[in-house]
């Protein structure tokens, strides 16, 4: 069973990393893919260039075999639709179970997306939730998960996509635009991403206005 990881990862953080490897060992995935956002639908284009979020990416998953990198999105023209990167990889893939990974605010705003309905048929949506929390739905993006919702993740395994299931994970209260604006504002990011990363960033100085 393949997990898809999508984000700009801009840049990619611990937090991000921590929430993939929670769900790779409660899932007993086989691999997981971070799908780096080419040209996000919705929201400016990344501070950081491809080429520089693709080089962070392979420094935070160094060493950890289960995890890989997609650039289905970086390769393909116009806006990144999900659901055209869960095509390409279902016709690769044939009939493996695929798994997208959702935090439980995008899960929500799911309805907001191109062909949101076929995300269902394409794969399994698994949503990362902090533990405790309520997840608000309404119309007919509940009646779909009410539909599709499941609570045995080996069910995942025994079918190609189409169920939904919560899975609770450590949330760190770290996001990308945060660090951004700790950059640009002269702070240190140390501690809230991989130290490789840390220091690709300093390299590169990348998020630091001009003058810092």
């Amino acid at each position: 069973m393949i997990g898809i990881f999508g984000g700009t990862f801009d840049p990619v953080h611990n937090g991000h990393c921590r929430i993939a490897l929670e769900i790779c060992q409660r899932l007993d995935l086989d691999e997981l893919r971070f799908v780096p956002c080419g040209q996000p639908p919705h929201r400016a284009m990344p501070k950081a260039r491809a080429e520089q979020r693709l080089a962070m990416l392979q420094l935070a998953i160094a060493g950890q075999a289960e995890f890989s990198i997609d650039e289905h999105e970086l390769r393909r023209d116009g806006p990144s639709y999900m659901v055209d990167t869960l095509a390409a990889i279902r016709g690769e893939e044939g009939d493996t179970p695929l798994c997208l990974i959702l935090g439980s605010d995008s899960f929500a705003g799911l309805s907001g997306w191109h062909h949101w309905h076929r995300l269902f048929e394409l794969a399994h949506l698994v949503i990362a939730h902090r533990p405790g929390k309520e997840l608000k739905l309404e119309g007919e993006l509940l009646q779909w998960f009410q539909r599709a919702q499941c609570e045995d993740a080996t069910i995942l395994h025994s079918r190609p996509a189409g169920c939904v299931l919560s899975c609770p994970v450590t949330q760190l209260d770290i996001s990308s635009s945060g660090i951004r604006a700790e950059l640009a504002q002269g702070g240190n990011a140390r501690y809230l991403l991989p130290d490789d990363v840390w220091t690709y960033m300093r390299q590169q100085r990348l998020y630091k206005e001009s003058g810092n």
